[in-house]
């Protein structure tokens, strides 16, 4: 189910020199603003745990997720070059699996590191908060990598309709439409983080074990349709 010659050659597609400076921006950000809160307000957990949820998690997290999910195989199917991967002997999910388990990795590394050095700033880690929202970041990074892989796999527009979901529908109707928070990746991770933090910090509308049925569903089923998607594609050959 995993091949090192396509996850070393996605790898090597995800960072290259210009999409590595958009996956290190914000996390960068991120790392910037905390600085600043704590020179400004002092080691506060509430302050952190608005900092890590209204931007780490509620920002950083998802867009840094559409890039990855997305550039693991949406670029090789808009310029045609999915065609010669697609030639060598490998099981189209076994494609599926490797470019996810990479796209995971990628948005770990660029979301969930910067979100717990960035707790460990705003408030060394008070409450569990920074460890509550490294987690979440890590849960969430595995959704997000499925849904917007998925995205890659079935439209030429993944990136608009990956960021329109990560901007419009979690980050303003999350916020604004309380059904809404329940179909929302950043709520789940949320009930994570707040099993883990102290106090009520951290809050979620979904409970915890509604949350990893959700998350466990949305990851099965995301990677598991995009490898039948990715059997549709025909090459000229097998016409």
């Amino acid at each position: 189910m995993y091949d090192p010659t396509v996850a070393r050659l996605t790898y090597r597609a995800l960072l290259g020199r210009r999409r590595a400076l958009i996956l290190g921006a914000l996390p960068l950000l991120l790392i910037v603003i905390s600085v600043a809160v704590r020179g400004l307000t002092g080691a506060d957990d509430q302050t952190a745990s608005d900092v890590l949820g209204g931007f780490a998690l509620a920002t950083m997290v998802p867009i840094i997720g559409v890039i990855a999910g997305t550039g693991a195989i949406g670029p090789e199917i808009d310029d045609g070059s999915v065609v010669y991967l697609l030639s060598k002997p490998l099981k189209r999910p076994t494609i599926i699996f490797t470019k996810l388990i990479v796209a995971i990795a990628v948005t770990m590394v660029f979301s969930a590191v910067p979100t717990m050095i960035a707790g460990l700033i705003l408030n060394g880690n008070g409450q569990q908060i920074a460890v509550a929202y490294t987690v979440a970041a890590l849960v969430s990074s595995i959704a997000y990598s499925a849904l917007f892989l998925l995205l890659g796999t079935v439209s030429r527009h993944a990136v608009v309709f990956g960021l329109v979901y990560a901007l419009v529908w979690e980050a303003l109707f999350g916020s604004l439409v309380p059904g809404a928070r329940t179909l929302s990746v950043q709520q789940w991770s949320l009930a994570v983080a707040h099993r883990l933090a102290g106090g009520d910090l951290v809050t979620s509308d979904v409970g915890l074990p509604t949350a990893t049925v959700l998350l466990v569903a949305v990851t099965v089923l995301a990677t598991w349709y995009a490898g039948q998607k990715l059997r549709t594609l025909k090459l000229a050959g097998e016409e």
